[in-house]
C-alpha cells in the first residue's frame, strides 16, 4: 500500500467529480444532468375489526416483553419449479439467522405459521380497498386473484406474503402534475422487528395479518420535491375516505430510486414523508458516484482476473493510535484476517453519499450477511486512521501488497471468516459493475444502508388454497356514487377559502377537511378563519396532545354552539385547549371552565370610552398602535362578545 496516498484529498476529490450538490442547493438542472427517477410504494393499513385472512383482532398491539410464547424457525432455501435459487433466499441462508417470533395469544392464530388455510379475505377490507382504488381513478380489476409472494427476511413467518390486485392503470390529479399508477393491492401486513443482533432476529407477530393496501406509482417523479408530495399526496387520499389506520408505524413507503447507468434500488420502510427529500437525494447521487468509479475500475483492471489475498492475522503487536480494540473487541476476537484488494488504491474512500465512502458498502453488508457487528473492519483509507502506517505496512507483507493495493481488516467468530471473506470479495467484484440490485433502508439523518439483495420477480405466483373473487359491476357503480371529492378538489376549495398555503398539510394529514366542510356549508363560518384555526391553533394544541380524542364531530360542535348561542367564533381559540384535553366535556362547562361572560356591546363600549381617556401614552412606541394595542388586551371579555376586527376599527 502506498504511504504517500491521502484518503481525504481522494474522498473530496472523488465528490467532487461525481458532482454531489446539497439537497437545499440542488436545481432540476442537476437532477436532469444525473437522471434522477423515482417512484413510490405507499402502504396504509385498512381500518377493520380483523385480520385480512383470519379473525385474529387488528389494531391490537403489544408491549415488546408482553408475549405468551416464542417460536424459532431458520432459514433454508430450495429450488424453484425452473430449478433456481432465489438471490435472497441464498443470501439469508448464508446469514445462519435464528428467526425468533414473539406470540401473543390474542392477536395471533395458527393460520399465521401456515398450520391453517386461510379464511375468505375480509370483506370489509376488501371493500375499503375498492373505494380507495376508485378514488385514485384506477381500473378495477374484474375478478380479484390471491397471489403468493415471497418474504424471506423472516418478517413472516410462512415465507410469503398473500397480496392480490385491485386496481391498474390509475392517475393522481396533483397541483402541479399528474402521476401515473401502476396498481393498487390489498395485502396482509408483516411482523414488526424487534431487533437484529448478530445472528438472532427478533419480530412481535401482532402486526402480521393485519389488512393493508399497497398504492404503486410510475416512475415519474423527476426531483426530490415531486416524490415527498406525491407521497403525500396519496396518504391523504386514503385519509379522506376514513377507511385507513393512522398513528405510529399505520403508514410507511418504500421509495424506488434510480440514476443515468443505475439500477432501480428500494429504499424500504421510510416512516416519515419528509425523510424522502434528503434520502432520494443522497441515494441517485450514490449511485452516480458507484457508476463513477465502476468507468475507473474497468480502465484499470480486469474483472474476469481480479482476486482478493487473504492472511491469519493475531490483534497482539498491532499498534494503534487509539484505543479502538479496547473497546470494540472484546476478549480478543476469534479471528481476525488482513484482506488485499489488487489495485484498489482510491476506492476504499471513494464518495457514496455524506460522510459515508465505498468501504462502508463493504462494512454494511459484512452487517448484514455475515452477522458481523459494527465495528467490523478497518480499512488502509480511513480518513481517521486508526492503525500505525508501520502497521499497515507489515499487514501488507503478509498478503504481499504493493503501492497500488489496498487492505481491510476484519475480525469476529472464526465460524462466520468464511462468510466475511466471500462477501468482501463480492462486494468488490460489483463495483466493476456499477450500481448492485439492492434493497437498501432508510436512516434518519438522509443515507441509506444496505438492507438485502433485491427480489427477483418471480418471487410471486398464485395461492392454491384461495379461489377468484369476482367484482360484481353494479357493486363497482353503487360504490363509485358514494365516493368522497378528490383530494385536488379539497385543494382548490381551500384556495378558494383563501387559507394559508403553510395549513394545508395539516388539514390533509388528519383530515380535517370534511368537518370543516360541513362547518361552511351548513353553518355558514367563514372558510379562511376556520381553516387558520385548524391549520394553526388546532395544530399547535393536538401536537402537545397527540393522545387527545378531539376530532371532527368535536369540532362541529364547537361551531355549532357559537352559532347556536350567537357568539363570536373567535371565543373557539379559547375553548380550544380545554377541549382538546377532554374533548367529552359539555360545551357550557367548557365556558364556565374559561371563565367567559356574556357583555352587551353597550357595556363594552362604555369600557372603551374610559380606557381611551385613560390612557397614557408611551413615548417609547408609536402612538395610535400602542393605544390600540394596550386597549385591546384590557378588554379581554370582548372575545366571543363581539368581532375583534370591529372593535379594532371603533379603537382606530
Amino acid at each position: 500500500m502506498s504511504t504517500n496516498f491521502d484518503p481525504k484529498a481522494n474522498y473530496e476529490q472523488t465528490k467532487k467529480e461525481a458532482g454531489y450538490v446539497e439537497r437545499k442547493k440542488a436545481t432540476q438542472r442537476d437532477y436532469n444532468r444525473i437522471g434522477f427517477m423515482s417512484g413510490l410504494e405507499v402502504h396504509q393499513q385498512i381500518k377493520t375489526k380483523e385480520k385480512l385472512f383470519c379473525h385474529c383482532p387488528a389494531g391490537k398491539f403489544n408491549k415488546f416483553d408482553d408475549y405468551d410464547a416464542e417460536l424459532i424457525r431458520h432459514m433454508r432455501p430450495t429450488l424453484s419449479e425452473l430449478g433456481e435459487y432465489d438471490g435472497t433466499a441464498l443470501m439469508e441462508f448464508k446469514t445462519k439467522k435464528e428467526i425468533v417470533y414473539r406470540i401473543k395469544n390474542q392477536t395471533a392464530c395458527t393460520y399465521d405459521i401456515d398450520d391453517t388455510p386461510p379464511f375468505p379475505i375480509n370483506k370489509e377490507a376488501l371493500h375499503n380497498a375498492i373505494v380507495i382504488a376508485l378514488r385514485s381513478n384506477l381500473n378495477i380489476v374484474g375478478e380479484v386473484h390471491i397471489t403468493r409472494k415471497q418474504y424471506l427476511d423472516g418478517s413472516i413467518p410462512t415465507g410469503f406474503q398473500r397480496t392480490a390486485i385491485v386496481g391498474v392503470e390509475g392517475l393522481l390529479k396533483m397541483p402541479k402534475k399528474n402521476i401515473r399508477l401502476i396498481q393498487l393491492s390489498i395485502e396482509e401486513d408483516a411482523c414488526r422487528e424487534i431487533s437484529d443482533i448478530g445472528h438472532r432476529r427478533i419480530y412481535q407477530t401482532d402486526r402480521l395479518g393485519v389488512p393493508l393496501i399497497e398504492t404503486v406509482t410510475y416512475p415519474d417523479c423527476k426531483n426530490p420535491e415531486e416524490l415527498m408530495e406525491t407521497c403525500e399526496y396519496i396518504r391523504f387520499l386514503g385519509r379522506s375516505t376514513g377507511l385507513v389506520r393512522t398513528g405510529m408505524g399505520a403508514g410507511r413507503q418504500d421509495v424506488n430510486v434510480s440514476c443515468k447507468g443505475g439500477t432501480r434500488i428500494e429504499i424500504k420502510g421510510v416512516q416519515h414523508a419528509k425523510w424522502i427529500p434528503e434520502l432520494s437525494h443522497n441515494e441517485c447521487y450514490r449511485q452516480w458516484s458507484l457508476v463513477k468509479l465502476a468507468e475507473k475500475l474497468n480502465k484499470k483492471l480486469k474483472k474476469s482476473n481480479w482476486k482478493v489475498e487473504v492472511a491469519d492475522v493475531r490483534l497482539e503487536g498491532i499498534k494503534t493510535r487509539t484505543d479502538f480494540f479496547d473497546f470494540t473487541i472484546p476478549n480478543p476476537p476469534l479471528a481476525m484476517r488482513v484482506v488485499k484488494l489488487p489495485g484498489f488504491r482510491g476506492v476504499l474512500s471513494h464518495f457514496t453519499q455524506p460522510g459515508k465512502m465505498f468501504a462502508d458498502e463493504i462494512a454494511e453488508r459484512l452487517k448484514v450477511i455475515a452477522c458481523l457487528e459494527h465495528p467490523n473492519m478497518l480499512h488502509s483509507e480511513r480518513l481517521v486512521p486508526v492503525l500505525e502506517a508501520s502497521t499497515w505496512h507489515r499487514l501488507g507483507k503478509k498478503v504481499h501488497a504493493t503501492e497500488d493495493d489496498a487492505l481491510i481488516l476484519v475480525w469476529g467468530p472464526e465460524n462466520d471468516m468464511p462468510t466475511a471473506i466471500e462477501t468482501i470479495e463480492e462486494r468488490c467484484l460489483m463495483a466493476f459493475d456499477g450500481v448492485p440490485k439492492e434493497t437498501r433502508k432508510a436512516v434518519s439523518n438522509g443515507i441509506t444502508i444496505f438492507e438485502r439483495v433485491l427480489p427477483g420477480a418471480d418471487r410471486m405466483y398464485p395461492d392454491t388454497d384461495s379461489a377468484p373473487i369476482p367484482l360484481d359491476p353494479k357493486e363497482i357503480e353503487a360504490i363509485k356514487k358514494e365516493l368522497p371529492t378528490e383530494i385536488i378538489d379539497r385543494y382548490n376549495q381551500l384556495k378558494e377559502w383563501k387559507v394559508p398555503q403553510d395549513c394545508f398539510t395539516y388539514i390533509f394529514a388528519r383530515n380535517w377537511f370534511p368537518a370543516m366542510n360541513d362547518i361552511v356549508e351548513k353553518l355558514g363560518v367563514d372558510g379562511h378563519m376556520l381553516g387558520c384555526f385548524v391549520g394553526m391553533r388546532l395544530k399547535n394544541l393536538m401536537c402537545k396532545n397527540p393522545q387527545s380524542q378531539f376530532n371532527g364531530d368535536t369540532l362541529y360542535k364547537l361551531f355549532a354552539f357559537l352559532k347556536r348561542e350567537k357568539l363570536n367564533y373567535r371565543l373557539a381559540w379559547n375553548m380550544a385547549p380545554v377541549l382538546v384535553a377532554d374533548a367529552s366535556l359539555d360545551m357550557k362547562e367548557v365556558i364556565r371552565k374559561i371563565g367567559f361572560r356574556r357583555a352587551s356591546e353597550d357595556t363594552i363600549a362604555k369600557k372603551l370610552e374610559k380606557l381611551s381617556s385613560s390612557y397614557i401614552p408611551n413615548k417609547k412606541f408609536h402612538a395610535a398602535v400602542n393605544k390600540r394595542n394596550w386597549i385591546m388586551g384590557q378588554l379581554r371579555e370582548a372575545v366571543g362578545n363581539i368581532d375583534l376586527k370591529e372593535l379594532a376599527k371603533n379603537i382606530k
